[in-house]
């Protein structure tokens, strides 16, 4: 899995974008649809109409990456087109987003419980349900 520090912002295009594009076609997209500057180390993603593919676009200091994904089957949670043009989420809700979680109806569980061994609090890690 890909991390980014905690200054990069990630930045989604609502709506849907042609897959077709690659390294240009993705800057030009957060450029002049986003008006961000694609060379300022922050993650751009897109999805295609049917929310099935995505694409990532970000710039590491030396070089452009685009990172693709394709299921195999259901749909990525996208927000749709409307007065906003970006949305910007967190490396973790990316992560969720990635892993097919709806984003719109997710809600976030503690995922550790303090349990009692051998007299002292221990945190534990609970398994995904």
């Amino acid at each position: 899995m890909l991390s980014w520090g905690p200054a990069t912002k990630i930045y989604l295009a609502a709506g849907a974008t042609d897959m077709r594009k690659g390294f240009d076609g993705l800057f030009g997209l957060a450029r002049d649809r986003l008006e961000l500057e694609p060379l300022s180390g922050h993650v751009f993603v897109f999805a295609n109409a049917q929310r099935n593919r995505l694409k990532l676009l970000f710039w590491d200091g030396s070089g452009l990456w685009v990172c693709a994904k394709r299921l195999e089957r259901g749909r990525f949670w996208w927000p749709k087109a409307g007065d906003e043009p970006k949305v910007v989420l967190s490396a973790e809700e990316l992560a969720m987003l990635i892993g097919g979680i709806d984003l719109d109806s997710s809600a976030r569980r503690a995922w550790y419980r303090r349990t009692a061994e051998n007299g002292a609090n221990i945190v534990e890690k609970r398994r995904a349900v």
